[in-house]
């Protein structure tokens, strides 16, 4: 978010509201009151522009798939060229993310996914858009990387499996309050990387390449 929070919209307070609130208190233990108080809003103007709780809920999650480019890519990748490099830049900026809250960290996706009930299906398809949005972003550089990987190598399994390294190592870290397992998951993705990429030159020098 940019700017003073005076210079946006009710509806926007409302959001920004939420995605701090859902944050830190969950989407369940956040009150109407809650939002209403942090948004300087009325119920009335809640109602305007939201039916529910949950249609608030799917605009957060849409203003979440929005800012993934320029709050969380554009700042990891700024300057960095090399695109297996920019999936560990990634991960770094996470690592920021989980010391810069002395280890309380957790993705606010991956906290709403564990919340939210199974039988709120519209929230779960928003949720799953945007971690796909995510892998998206880290298939497109593997695609960049392709001639460094073996052949067969399949970039959505492992774009997929980036993202479980790093919800993964939050989730510990988050626990353990130490940013130790983060590390360690991603010294393992690094070194699995490094693995993959030595075995596609034995294949290219088998082959006379």
């Amino acid at each position: 978010m940019t700017g003073p929070t005076a210079a946006l919209s009710t509806r926007e307070r409302l959001i920004f509201a939420a995605i701090q609130l859902f944050w830190e208190k969950g989407y369940a233990n956040t009150s109407m009151s809650d939002l209403l108080t942090a948004a300087k809003a009325n119920s009335g103007s809640f109602y305007h522009f939201f039916p529910s709780k949950e249609d608030l809920l799917l605009a957060v999650l849409d203003t979440y798939f929005t800012m993934l480019y320029p709050q969380m890519l554009a700042p990891a990748w700024e300057g960095i060229d090399d695109p297996i490099e920019r999936i560990f830049a990634l991960l770094a900026r996470y690592r920021m993310l989980v010391l810069q809250t002395e280890c309380t960290y957790g993705c606010p996706i991956g906290r709403l996914a564990l919340e939210i009930s199974p039988e709120q299906e519209e929230v779960h398809r928003l949720l799953a858009k945007n971690f796909d949005g995510w892998t998206a972003a880290v298939r497109g550089c593997l695609e960049q990387a392709a001639d460094r990987f073996p052949p067969d190598t399949d970039h959505e399994r492992l774009s997929e499996f980036v993202l479980v390294v790093m919800e993964g190592g939050v989730m510990l870290s988050r626990s353990h309050r130490s940013v130790k397992p983060f590390d360690q998951a991603v010294a393992e993705l690094r070194a699995y990387f490094n693995r993959l990429q030595e075995s596609a030159k034995t294949i290219r020098k088998g082959k006379g390449d």
